[in-house]
Parts: structure tokens; sequence; C-alpha cells
């Protein structure tokens, strides 16, 4: 059975997991790690191989040796398919690697059948199609959250791999690196549960209120492209087109209109509630469950019962 290689980036995260779980209806499951590699956790996935790569050539620079690594291992296996996570890095790695192999490419699957068919959303979101890379093999990039990891335990083989970066690949060099600090809420596109505020929160001191709500059910903040506009919360939780995309399990949308924009960021989450005192808004649409109100009567309510049933 071919090798299906799933690319791991900045450690195993949720989407990894649900990688592993897609790759292993393709082929035979083998891990590329760059840095340290959680061997019992990709094993508990599947894993039944783990690429490594590290070094200078690799931490020294940008993802251009990544890419250049991966490339030389499809060479070298030829693998089934390569997944990689609908990522700012791993969207470029991903890039580069099918210019460099001459390949086709395929990105934001929330699907993959085993002749590697992927289902995808696309123009914004308004549709759901079926697509598949023509020439060469499947490279595919796979959107967080849109399949549920299961475990399916193997006893991964480690190899390290030899990185060496080519002069073209060294030409963006990393000078310094700041940890981003971190809260007790769930990264926003790993979450499986997300609330999101619209320009109808009002302002910046209102946000407290989905702040509250999201605490209350143990999931992330998000914002509306409206909202980040107008500076009532930070650029790096905006939702949408622009911003980030997120299928969560719940995804609850308060004082949001629904523009397209937005819809393209949320609309694969598997159930939807929304807020909005204007019945007319696009977001009903789209919801599971609305509520035509005022958001800072019917919050507070829903967050008391909340309370009530912890």
């Amino acid at each position: 059975m071919a090798e299906v290689l799933v690319v791991v980036e900045n450690g195993v995260k949720k989407v990894t997991l649900e990688m592993l779980t897609i790759a292993r209806g393709l082929g035979s499951v083998s891990a590329v790690v760059f840095g340290d590699a959680d061997t019992a956790k990709l094993g508990e996935f599947g894993a039944e191989k783990i690429y490594t790569a590290s070094g200078e050539d690799v931490d020294g620079y940008l993802v251009a040796p990544k890419a250049t690594v991966v490339a030389e291992l499809v060479k070298r296996v030829q693998p089934a398919a390569v997944l990689l996570a609908s990522t700012q890095e791993g969207k470029e790695i991903a890039a580069r690697l099918a210019i460099k192999l001459d390949n086709g490419l395929l990105t934001d699957a929330v699907g993959l059948d085993a002749d590697g068919t992927a289902t995808q959303a696309i123009f914004a979101g308004s549709a759901i199609v079926k697509s598949k890379v023509t020439k060469g093999l499947p490279i595919v990039t796979i959107r967080p959250n849109s399949v549920t990891p299961e475990p399916s335990a193997a006893t991964p083989a480690v190899e390290e791999l030899t990185v060496a970066a080519s002069d073209a690949d060294k030409l963006t060099k990393v000078v310094e690196r700041v940890a981003e600090q971190k809260g007790s809420r769930p990264e926003l596109t790993e979450a499986g549960i997300v609330v999101s505020g619209g320009r109808g929160v009002g302002n910046a001191d209102n946000f407290k209120l989905v702040e509250e709500l999201a605490d209350l059910l143990g999931g992330a903040v998000g914002a509306s492209r409206a909202a980040v506009d107008s500076g009532y919360y930070p650029h790096q939780f905006q939702v949408g087109q622009t911003g980030k995309t997120v299928s969560p399990q719940l995804y609850v949308a308060l004082g949001i209109s629904g523009a397209i924009q937005h819809r393209a960021g949320m609309q694969t989450s598997k159930t939807i509630v929304a807020v909005n005192k204007d019945a007319e808004a696009p977001i009903f649409e789209l919801a599971d469950f609305g509520v035509v109100g005022d958001l800072f009567k019917v919050v507070p309510q829903a967050a008391d019962e909340i309370r009530k049933r912890k």
C-alpha cells in the first residue's frame, strides 16, 4: 500500500489528527514532522512511519526549505497523496510543493475520498464542489474541523531526513521569534465551539458579553470584519474570507448580519445559532437556530441558563 504523507507543522494539533484520520482511507500513513516529533500521539492516530527534519536550515528560514524537504521525499517514496493543513504556512508549503513537482493542488478541502476526490466550498462558500487533481498526485490542504479525529493505534518507525536547503530557499531568514501569549481559550481555528460578535455588539467594551458566553461554553471568541474594522476586537480573531476559516461543531453569531464575506469563513460549521434584532438579516438564511431579538437581553438570559446547568 502506497504511503500518504501528512505534513505536521508547529506541533501536533487537532487538524493534524484530522489529517491522519483522512489519510488512513487513502493508504499507509506517514507523518512529516519539522522539529520534535510527538511519536506517541502520531502513532495513536495511525502514523506507521514518521519522517523528521530539523536543524538550522529548517528553523532559521521561512517555509521554502520545508517545501524542498517534502518535494525530495515525494520524489523518493512516490506517495499516494500529500495532505497539509489549510493554514497560512500549510498553504504556502503546498503551493511551493505543487510548483516544484509541476503538480495539481486542491485547497480548503472539507472531505477527501479514497480516490483523491476532494469536497470543497468555493465562491466564498456559496457552492460545494467535488474536485480532483488531473496532473500528478493529490496535494490537498484540509480545512480544520472538517472531520472527527478517530484513533487507530500504530507503532511508527522514525526516519531522520537530511535537509539540504538551496541558496534560493535561504533568501528570507528568520531574525527573531516572539511567542504569542495565549489565554485559557482554545485556538480559534481549532475550537469546537466559537462565539463571534459583529457590528451589532456596539463597541469594544460590549465584547465582554461575547467573551463571557464563549467562556461559559468552553469556546473561542471570533469577530466579523465589521467589528474588527471598527476596533471592537483584534484582527487575529476575524472570521471570514479575509480572516480565518473555522468549522466548529457550534458557531454562535451575535449581532452579525451575515455578509457573504463572513459566511465564507464559517458556513461549514456543523450547527449555527444566530442572534440579531433584524429579522431580515442574511445570517438567518444560514442559521440552524435563530433568535430575533436584542442580543443584550438574549445573551445574558442564555448565560444564566448555562450557569444553572453546570
